[in-house]
């Protein structure tokens, strides 16, 4: 029977282990990494916003035209639907 405790060292992780040197050291080591991220971050989202496509004035018109033709029809769909529902009650319950 092989048993698996002990098998691939003493158990300690790398957390587990001692820290050594400088706590200081340490310390602004992780605040600079910290900023490190948020450059790296920062010069990302830069590099994203450079592959960013807008549209040309006529693009946009035409965009702008169909939103608001399609959230028209929508409106009025469903205030056709309101004053159906609302005979409807009306009707049945009396006024």
């Amino acid at each position: 029977m092989t048993s698996t405790t002990g098998a691939r060292g003493s158990g300690r992780t790398r957390r587990d282990a001692p820290q050594r040197g400088n706590p200081v050291g340490r310390f602004f080591g992780a605040i600079v990494r910290f900023f490190q991220a948020i450059a790296l971050f920062i010069r990302q989202i830069l590099d994203e916003l450079r592959k960013v496509v807008r549209p040309t004035r006529h693009e946009l018109v035409t965009y702008t035209s169909v939103v608001i033709v399609f959230v028209t029809a929508v409106m009025m769909y469903v205030w056709g639907l309101d004053q159906l529902i609302n005979r409807l009650i009306a009707f049945s319950f009396g006024k």
